[in-house]
């Protein structure tokens, strides 16, 4: 009798699609198929848009042992790269390997490392201060995505990069075709080179100015010293501003529905006086909620195993993070949502050198939202009925489209 941890039980022929729909009515959990694969075998065929067929690793051990083999590339240029759409482009060093990947990335690495991202606790304070000061003053109910997700994150970046928060609406608007599943190649292409004119005008004017601290200009003096060329300098930038807006404004909008979803969890991080407890339910969340939809890509550049299964060079790999961060070998009662465990081992930002370079700035707007949004709202609550709340089941992000609240 075969075993199911063979993976010749899922031969390409009879491959699921993938990505793979949520059930009913759990909008916050794994699709139900995912985690039957992540039980029956740690490796599964499923069949993508284009019709190939790559290998599913459902599980978290083998996930994290993957992300950090050398053996595999994330170069979205690779000929098998499993690709999430048609004409989907690389956004500067997250689609390359090292030694390049590595050289880029720290061309910006120092603006994120822990050090200085606490040193702009203050100043996300004052954002996230100056933005529930806004949601008192107006109108109720209110759509929280548009008057709070949203425009938090959209500030922090702005502030980093120095870009004129004046421009929001072009950038978002700009950002959204590119993460949208059902975008075409020539309107992700248009999106993204608008995107490109724009911050590489910025660029530009900063070689001008070489005194600024803002990230743009570190990447313009970069540029005038040699390190980056302008095309490199400015699909940073394009990255830098789409990866600092778009997840963590989708992360508090579905955060926090989750939440008043969960009203004894809610209640805990609302009326603690220790700091701890939000910087765990951070964790907690980025765990049990899952921002990246799709998963993530890597293609296999030699002949390897993966859970003791053989993995061809050539062969595309996907590790889909909302499984294995549910996966009951990593932790206890995975699908409990408690915010007192120690979940920071979660692989919601990756894991290896291709790990987020923004986590620390992502951890810290949301522990500073988590510990001043709910406690200036005590009276927080939805507005409409949980049924009626639109997900972004067709985008590479996941979130909601519109949160209306009231208190």
């Amino acid at each position: 009798m075969t075993s199911t941890l063979d993976p010749a039980n899922h031969p390409p022929a009879d491959a699921p699609d993938y990505p793979m729909s949520r059930a009913e009515g759990c909008p916050f959990d794994p699709p139900p198929r995912l985690e039957r694969l992540r039980e029956e075998t740690p490796l599964a065929r499923v069949r993508l848009w284009d019709g190939t067929t790559p290998w599913l690793v459902t599980r978290f051990a083998d996930q994290r042992a993957v992300l950090s083999d050398r053996r595999v590339s994330a170069d979205m240029t690779h000929p098998t790269y499993p690709r999430s759409a048609p004409g989907r482009a690389s956004l500067s060093f997250i689609g390359m390997d090292d030694p390049e990947h590595a050289r880029l990335r720290r061309m910006v690495g120092s603006a994120f490392t822990v050090k200085n991202v606490a040193a702009m606790r203050p100043a996300v304070q004052r954002i996230v201060d100056e933005a529930v000061d806004g949601l008192l003053a107006g109108p109720r109910p209110v759509d929280l995505v548009e008057a709070f997700a949203l425009p938090v994150p959209s500030l922090v970046i702005c502030d980093l990069l120095d870009v004129p928060y004046a421009d929001h609406d072009f950038f978002q608007r700009n950002s959204r075709t590119m993460v949208h599943r059902k975008s075409t190649p020539e309107q992700r292409a248009e999106a993204s080179g608008e995107l490109a004119r724009y911050l590489g005008g910025l660029v530009g004017e900063k070689l001008g100015e070489p005194g600024g601290a803002d990230l743009l200009s570190r990447l313009a003096r970069r540029v005038a010293a040699g390190d980056l060329t302008m095309r490199e300098a400015t699909e940073m930038a394009v990255l830098l501003l789409i990866a600092g807006h778009e997840t963590t404004a989708n992360m508090i909008a579905l955060s926090t529905l989750l939440l008043l979803r969960n009203p004894d969890q809610l209640a805990l991080l609302r009326d603690s006086d220790d700091p701890t407890v939000a910087t765990r339910a951070v964790e907690e969340l980025l765990r049990y909620l899952n921002i990246t939809h799709g998963g993530r890509r890597r293609v296999a550049v030699e002949d390897m195993e993966v859970a003791g299964c053989p993995v061809r060079a050539g062969e595309g790999l996907i590790l889909p993070n909302d499984v294995a961060n549910r996966d009951p070998r990593a932790f206890d009662d995975p699908d409990e949502l408690d915010i007192t465990r120690e979940a920071r081992h979660h692989v919601a930002f990756g894991f290896g050198v291709h790990q987020c370079l923004g986590q620390p700035l992502a951890r810290l707007e949301l522990e500073v939202v988590y510990r001043t949004l709910y406690r200036r709202l005590p009276e927080l609550r939805l507005a409409t009925e949980f049924e009626t709340i639109p997900f972004k089941h067709d985008g590479f992000v996941y979130g909601v489209y519109e949160l209306p609240v009231t208190w």
